[in-house]
């Protein structure tokens, strides 16, 4: 039997997209489809490099195009991938950039901003642009996480505006209010000039393409909340929480935030930062010092993913105050679960871009 091109089509419409729940062929995710002899190639755009499913839909092509196609075809498969966006063609406010991901908590002292950073470089290392905002503008962190604290942005002038080219370490693209203000001195704004400084940070910077921008919100929910979310077309928003009572109440607040009908951001999903201790020595022992399955509960309630927990270890408070995010470390069990945790983010953007799609929101 001879292979044609509609042959492989006809068999790959049998593999779904696990997140999406249809048919590769129908979600025009298969290109490039070439045909010699048994020899067949053909190329897999994903939704996102960071895709946890990669392995598991390639191998489901394979077994398709030898079940239905022909059990000697030769079967080369190519994983790419093309971020998808809900961004529409008449926005000028960042218009390459396709995604725009707020990380928010109820309550300071929750890690946000460790889960902000880490996040933003654990998304660049699978291959996608990202850049990272921080918007925290009475406590800016960004500067001193990256080493950065006493750099100044390079800036430009074009037609008769004054811009800014943003910082590029650790292969994302990064801005901090922190690089503009002495870091000695407390910033004493009120909401309208501080929402307008962070304003700045988007529309005065030279960010180019990007696929995932990560913001790094204050906490709480104040005027700057309001001024990002009302300004910029946000794809979605991430509550950071330790499983404590106390937190898990503020996260309700946070997510009440989002949801309210003139804000209308979906939410991503929670992330439990704190979420256990595991001694050196003892590498199956898990000691849940915060408490239990609180941020997992909320989830269930608020009906949102759980995106991910992230361990109690020294070495992520250590890595951030000495400027080298722990996520940028190989060899840390700590980076798989903020690889992990970019996977779940990114399936969950390409989740909510194609409901939105669906329902032409």
């Amino acid at each position: 039997m001879s292979i044609s091109k509609d042959n492989v089509l006809d068999a790959l419409r049998y593999v779904d997209d696990p997140d999406l729940r249809k048919d590769l062929v129908t979600l025009n995710m298969i290109e490039d489809v070439q045909v010699e002899g048994n020899k067949v190639k053909f190329k897999v755009v994903l939704t996102t490099p960071a895709c946890p499913l990669k392995n598991q839909i390639k191998q489901s092509c394979i077994d398709a195009i030898h079940q239905h196609v022909s059990t000697d075809a030769e079967v080369e498969v190519e994983m790419t991938s093309r971020v998808t966006s809900r961004r529409k063609e008449t926005d000028e406010v960042l218009k390459n950039v396709k995604n725009i991901i707020a990380v928010g908590s109820g309550k300071g002292g929750v890690g946000k901003s460790t889960v902000a950073v880490n996040l933003a470089i654990a998304l660049s290392k699978t291959g996608a642009k990202v850049g990272l905002i921080d918007a925290d503008i009475y406590g800016p962190s960004v500067p001193m996480m990256f080493g950065m604290k006493d750099e100044r942005p390079q800036g430009f002038d074009r037609d008769g505006r004054s811009f800014v080219y943003p910082f590029e370490k650790f292969g994302i693209k990064l801005l901090s209010i922190g690089f503009f203000v002495d870091p000695a001195k407390a910033l004493v704004w009120r909401g309208p000039m501080a929402s307008m400084a962070v304003r700045q940070l988007f529309v005065d910077a030279e960010w180019g393409e990007l696929d995932y921008m990560v913001l790094d919100l204050p906490p709480g929910t104040g005027d700057i909340h309001l001024t990002l979310v009302q300004d910029f077309p946000l794809t979605g928003a991430i509550i950071v929480s330790t499983p404590q009572e106390v937190a898990i109440a503020d996260v309700r607040k946070a997510a009440d935030m989002f949801r309210n009908e003139k804000i209308n951001i979906p939410i991503l999903g929670i992330v439990e930062n704190m979420s256990y201790f595991t001694p050196p020595e003892l590498p199956d022992k898990k000691y849940y010092i915060f408490g239990q399955g609180g941020c997992e509960r909320l989830a269930e309630e608020l009906r949102i993913p759980m995106l991910g927990r992230i361990p109690i270890v020294p070495a992520i408070a250590d890595s951030g105050d000495s400027g080298s995010p722990i996520s940028i470390d190989e060899g840390s069990p700590v980076t798989v679960a903020f690889t992990r945790l970019a996977e779940a983010v990114a399936q969950q953007v390409a989740i909510s871009n194609a409901i939105r799609e669906a329902f032409g929101k």
